[in-house]
């Protein structure tokens, strides 16, 4: 009986957390064994390496199809928009309809990246704590919106993009770091998991949820339990799994 009030208290925080903010579905590309990464360094990527690889390139375009049935809000981070290689000068930018919004504090976004990612997306919604970051050369650019804060509460940056922009549900593809502390804080409603046919391996390689490791019986209540919406075969021996976390 004394656990209970406690479990009241977690659970009507939980009901309030999800009213005051945006939905959140995590949507990645995952080697079997949950990399989704080629590798530990920066110039490794599943979007860059994949295809060259017979067995697996054949059914990559699935996830790509999947992709454009996402949220017409996308959450990433300034380290992936540098990775995929957004920093370098581009003349062949294609606009499109869906809203960034990019975690970026280092930053990793250069000048050029900003510019970038301003004519690509439709609005981008930049967050950072950095007052030095490359995005305030461009405030007076129309689909750019700036959040700024000194230190970076997800619950309150998702709550803002909610009540200020409106902004219902949004779709989280960032790296293994920042999916793990978005995963273990409660805010992310829903799991949409694209499963290549590849084992890739490598202990220093992200996954979906990286982090820190757990140590003892108190750190259990990082683990989330999902339970499963649907699981659908694709062809050339991929999967698509969708869980809703179990908060």
């Amino acid at each position: 009986m004394s656990h209970r009030p406690n479990q009241f208290r977690a659970y009507h925080t939980s009901i309030i957390m999800k009213t005051v903010r945006t939905f959140n579905t995590l949507f990645m590309l995952s080697s079997l064994d949950g990399k989704i990464s080629t590798g530990d360094t920066d110039s490794r990527d599943v979007d860059k390496d994949l295809p060259k690889i017979k067995g697996i390139k054949e059914g990559l375009s699935q996830y790509y199809e999947l992709e454009k049935w996402t949220d017409l809000h996308s959450l990433n981070t300034g380290r992936v928009m540098a990775k995929i290689g957004m920093n370098k000068k581009k003349n062949d930018i294609t606009k499109i309809l869906v809203s960034f919004i990019i975690i970026d504090n280092k930053p990793h976004l250069t000048a050029n990246g900003m510019r970038n990612l301003i004519r690509k997306c439709k609005t981008l919604y930049l967050v950072t704590n950095n007052k030095n970051h490359p995005a305030f050369k461009f405030e007076n650019k129309e689909n750019l919106k700036i959040i700024y804060s000194s230190t970076i509460n997800f619950l309150t940056i998702l709550s803002r993009l909610k009540k200020e922009f409106g902004i219902k549900r949004l779709t989280i593809q960032s790296g293994g770091t920042l999916n793990a502390t978005l995963l273990r804080s409660g805010l992310i409603d829903e799991v949409s998991i694209v499963v290549a046919p590849a084992l890739i391996g490598g202990k220093d390689t992200s996954t979906i949820i990286d982090g820190k490791s757990l140590h003892s019986d108190k750190d259990l209540h990082n683990i989330k339990a999902l339970r499963l919406k649907k699981a659908e075969i694709l062809r050339n021996s991929y999967l698509h799994l969708l869980y809703k976390v179990q908060n």
